[in-house]
């Protein structure tokens, strides 16, 4: 089962003022999430939904379902690749009316995730808290383990609904267009297909194969994710070398969802985590297809490269002990790209 949290690897941390929990902030993405409780209220979403509607999309008969998912609150990082992904569909669906957010801080260290509005968070507007962790105590207060964004939350009946991106970018999609009669469709019927096979390719060897490489512990893990990561880009340079878009002419969940690494790689992954074959600025089309999602319409006001880049040098002290953020590099991500030159169709449109 593919993991869609930002986590933490290297540290480990006593809750202050809960000496018998202890909390996991990973950095690296195992796939694996059995046996705790942040897998359970990671399902507790697509229960609710599979139980309401099934494999269909939302509709009328759905009202209740909706009505639940007004009362939420969502805990992102701008730092975070998967949690990232779920602001990119807040903003094209136009849920930010709907969906309030606080924004965590970048840097990440003995207390996992912060609100310290001093190091970019914008505080918890909901109940002033100072940690991630203490939504997951309030949730239940016996839990312990791995404390990971985004946090989606019931503002009503106190609990977390689910902390899994790649549920949370669906409901997103569908769950409220009859409220803001917002019918773009990121994961249409005709091309589901096409979609999930991407994602699956995508997430071992690009998506978490960066992180794979970044927290090695041996010459010949990081090799086998680095050969991982540079063969798929590969594959991913040819493939948009035809297509506008992964699927085709639309531009659906998987573009967002591998946009999200993609924008961070040059500025972090090519250093910090040593995939240092090529620069993404070294792939004509990925590159120029990174610019044009880049420049679509709201998608760049959910890029920081401040948290970004202050998240993975400030934060992982075991791969950076300094803890010094490096100035550059040069990104320009408005110059112009050249991907009109193949047919494109934009968004889904239902």
């Amino acid at each position: 089962m593919q993991s869609n949290r930002c986590t933490r690897a290297d540290l480990q941390a006593l809750s202050p003022g809960n000496g018998s929990q202890t909390w996991a902030f990973w950095s690296k993405d195992t796939g694996k999430t059995s046996g705790t409780k942040a897998a359970k209220m990671a399902h507790f979403s697509a229960k609710m939904l599979s139980d309401a509607v099934g494999s269909r999309p939302m509709d009328s008969r759905d009202r209740p379902v909706q009505a639940v998912l007004l009362r939420r609150r969502a805990a992102m990082s701008l730092a975070c690749p998967w949690a990232h992904r779920t602001l990119i569909l807040r903003k094209l669906k136009g849920l930010e009316s709907l969906i309030d957010v606080s924004v965590v801080s970048w840097l990440m260290l003995e207390n996992g995730w912060t609100f310290d509005q001093q190091k970019g968070s914008s505080g918890d507007a909901l109940d002033d808290l100072q940690f991630l962790h203490q939504r997951y105590t309030a949730d239940d207060p016996r839990y312990t383990g791995r404390v990971t964004v985004p946090v989606l939350w019931d503002k009503q009946q106190q609990c977390i609904v689910s902390n899994e991106s790649a549920e949370i970018i669906r409901m997103f999609n569908s769950a409220f267009d009859e409220l803001t009669g917002n019918t773009l469709d990121f994961y249409p019927q005709a091309l589901r297909a096409s979609i999930d096979e991407l994602n699956e390719q995508i997430y071992p060897k690009v998506n978490n194969g960066v992180y794979r490489a970044g927290f090695a512990t041996s010459q010949g893990a990081y090799e086998e994710a680095f050969d991982d990561v540079f063969a798929e880009l590969d594959v991913l340079e040819n493939l948009l070398g035809e297509k506008r878009y992964l699927t085709g002419k639309h531009l659906t969940e998987a573009d967002i969802r591998l946009f999200t690494t993609i924008v961070r790689f040059d500025a972090v992954y090519y250093s910090h985590f040593k995939c240092n074959l090529r620069r993404i600025a070294d792939y004509p089309n990925l590159s120029n297809w990174l610019r044009e999602l880049y420049q679509w319409p709201g998608i760049a006001e959910t890029v920081s490269f401040e948290h970004i880049k202050g998240h993975y040098y400030g934060s992982h002290r075991t791969i950076n002990p300094t803890g010094i953020i490096p100035k550059g590099p040069a990104l320009d991500l408005q110059a112009d790209h050249d991907r009109e030159r193949l047919s494109g169709e934009g968004v889904w449109n239902n």
